[in-house]
């Protein structure tokens, strides 16, 4: 990344500061049957499929597996600890868009974690801000991609964090 601003000691990003290209890895996170548990009843999603050993069991993954939406959940948490995220945090203006397909499941006991890729970098047409395009691929410890996403946000530019002369 280049130009970083350093602010108290805490790096602050901008969209001028982001490179098509650009890839970051989280750390990784084990999605246990507790996840399941608390996202079943936080979300009120009951899924047999999720939630029924027996009912599950007869189905094509041969077991219960995770919600794709607890796992969307899990990338967006891991994905906010990477250091770009965090250096992005205010100036983050909002989400736009976002767009998730599951090509596998997550399983009780696996552990993903996410690649973040930065793949179009759009200045808008009033200035003073930019729409971020990037992937997040949740990959399990076998290197199956088991949810691809394209996540875009909208971000504040340097130009609009000038002080007006």
């Amino acid at each position: 990344m280049s130009d970083i601003v350093t602010d108290n000691s805490r790096r602050t990003a901008y969209f001028e500061d982001l490179q098509v290209g650009e890839r970051h890895v989280t750390a990784s996170r084990t999605v246990t049957e507790t996840d399941v548990v608390n996202f079943a009843g936080l979300s009120g999603d009951y899924n047999r499929l999720h939630v029924d050993r027996e009912f599950s069991a007869n189905t094509s993954f041969g077991e219960r597996v995770a919600h794709g939406l607890l796992v969307l959940a899990i990338a967006s948490g891991l994905s906010t600890r990477l250091s770009i995220s965090e250096a992005l945090q205010e100036n983050i203006m909002g989400l736009l868009d976002l767009q998730c397909r599951w090509p596998g499941p997550t399983r009780f006991g696996d552990t993903i974690h996410v690649v973040l890729t930065i793949t179009d970098l759009t200045p808008t047409r009033s200035g003073g801000r930019g729409v971020v395009t990037m992937t997040r691929d949740v990959v399990n410890q076998r290197g199956e991609t088991v949810m691809a996403s394209t996540w875009k946000l909208l971000i504040r530019s340097k130009t609009a964090a000038q002080p007006a002369e």
